[in-house]
């Protein structure tokens, strides 16, 4: 069980880069690539990363020397004399004021803070979210070393096409650093999907919190893709699949406001002992992506494109996101598939163990594409690759990956999106009741065919649908 802030530097992940794809490359190509990553770490779903040995001297001592600060850092945060910021010596002096416990070893340790378990002086159950006496600093440093770096590679192969590595890493610094802004995200997150009852978000305690340190409620359960941990606890799995990308969905389709860092330890899971229901608990707020109307918009009709097989509707709308040519590898990389799954329908077969076999085969002869492809497109595309690219790692460790069940949840969210945008831009109340009329239509529609998805998987659907045969056959 871990709290968020228990992960590895989440503003220096590199997004985009799918498992399938990263895996794949040649072993030189990742050598070359490293150079620029030495100071990233490159995140792959499932929460492992590359081999150390494809990296290098660099990185791998790189890593050491990080964990030997991050360890250092702890042993000094809370112990002997303090010798950091103004916020963490105020933790400390004020301990004994403020909480009747506090537990010294923390329940998740990063690069940006750790977070610690205490009881208030009221009895409340809180997590203490610290951040390291040296992080901004650090920081800072790495953010340098890492635009050094990439500028050294940049000279020796002047096709090499990361740059924007840095200005995203100096865009998203400031705003993780800032514990403030993390708990505005949690409060506006946690107002936004209020209709979901599965989703619970820590409240945050703002007369105790400041810039550096967060109060939050303390809130504990097993990570998202802790099959066994279900399993004990009795939680369906496919159940649990389709909230989270119920939740994902309305974050990225209908209202902008994407979390951008599901990873397992900031995505919890506990049965509710009341409903028997599974909570799914939302940790670490520090990084939204926000997305302009226009961008989600288009995001929202490339998908119901993709879902419906609509190539060339697919070709214009990720034209129209910054893919030009290149649209059928960004077509692959948002859904994780092969041209022939997708232009067959994605919703139409699993995927299979030779077809991830085929992506990281192809990978490598794609990758002057594939760095040509993240270079074009929206930056607001980047922090959404990366996040599909962790909630397929959920799937996969679930065993839920691709099913029918989640991009019928993203078809409504889509349609809910356009028709809403399509309400605002007409005044005539005939218009607004054709397009709702039309809204909830095509909403039914997929109501009906998730209900016989499901009838076709039971026996009492099997039985009702070889009845509806024979009486067809019967009557013709």
């Amino acid at each position: 069980m871990t709290y968020g802030g228990a992960c590895q530097p989440c503003f220096f992940m590199i997004p985009g880069i799918t498992h399938a794809l990263v895996i794949g490359m040649a072993r030189q190509a990742l050598k070359i690539f490293s150079l620029a990553a030495a100071t990233s770490g490159v995140y792959l779903y499932g929460n492992k990363y590359v081999d150390p040995n494809d990296f290098g001297i660099i990185r791998v001592g790189r890593a050491i020397a990080t964990t030997a600060v991050i360890t250092y850092d702890y042993l000094t945060s809370l112990r002997g004399v303090p010798h950091g910021s103004e916020e963490y010596d105020y933790v400390k002096s004020q301990i004994k004021e403020l909480f009747v416990s506090f537990e010294d070893t923390p329940l998740g340790a990063a690069s940006l803070a750790q977070v610690h378990k205490a009881v208030l002086q009221d009895g409340r159950t809180v997590a203490v979210k610290v951040q390291h006496p040296k992080v901004q600093a650090q920081s800072s440093k790495d953010i340098l070393l890492m635009e050094v770096l990439l500028l050294i590679v940049k000279q020796i192969f002047p096709d090499f096409e990361f740059m924007w590595l840095v200005e995203e890493a100096k865009k998203n610094l400031p705003l993780e650093l800032d514990f403030l802004n993390e708990g505005r995200n949690a409060e506006q997150v946690a107002h936004m999907l209020k209709h979901f009852d599965f989703l619970k978000v820590p409240r945050i305690f703002w007369e105790l919190s400041t810039r550096r340190v967060l109060f939050m409620e303390f809130m504990e359960g097993g990570q998202v893709n802790d099959r066994a941990y279900m399993e004990r606890n009795g939680i369906d799995v496919n159940e649990l699949s389709r909230n989270l990308g119920k939740l994902y969905s309305e974050m990225i389709f209908v209202n902008g406001f994407v979390h951008c860092d599901p990873h397992p330890g900031n995505v919890l899971v506990k049965k509710c002992p009341v409903t028997g229901k599974a909570h799914i608990i939302l940790l670490d707020h520090g990084l939204y992506q926000v997305l302009t109307e226009k961008f989600r918009l288009d995001y929202c009709r490339l998908w119901q494109s993709l879902i419906k097989a609509d190539m060339k509707q697919v070709q214009k709308y990720s034209q129209r996101l910054g893919a030009g040519d290149l649209y059928p590898l960004f077509a692959c990389m948002l859904t994780a598939r092969s041209w022939a799954s997708v232009s067959r329908g994605i919703d139409r077969s699993p995927v299979t163990a030779n077809e991830d076999v085929e992506i990281r085969t192809n990978a490598a002869a794609y990758l002057p594409q594939i760095t040509q492809l993240l270079n074009n497109v929206p930056r607001q595309m980047l922090l959404l690759l990366k996040t599909n690219d962790l909630l397929r790692g959920i799937e996969s460790a679930l065993h839920t990956r691709a099913s029918a069940s989640s991009f019928l949840n993203m078809s409504r969210c889509c349609i809910r999106a356009i028709s809403r945008y399509q309400r605002s831009r007409t005044d005539s109340l005939y218009r607004k009741a054709q397009i709702s009329f039309t809204e909830a239509l095509s909403l039914w529609q997929i109501n009906l065919y998730e209900l016989y998805l499901r009838l076709k998987g039971s026996q009492l659907g099997n039985w009702v649908i070889a009845l509806l045969s024979w009486m067809h056959h019967s009557l013709y």
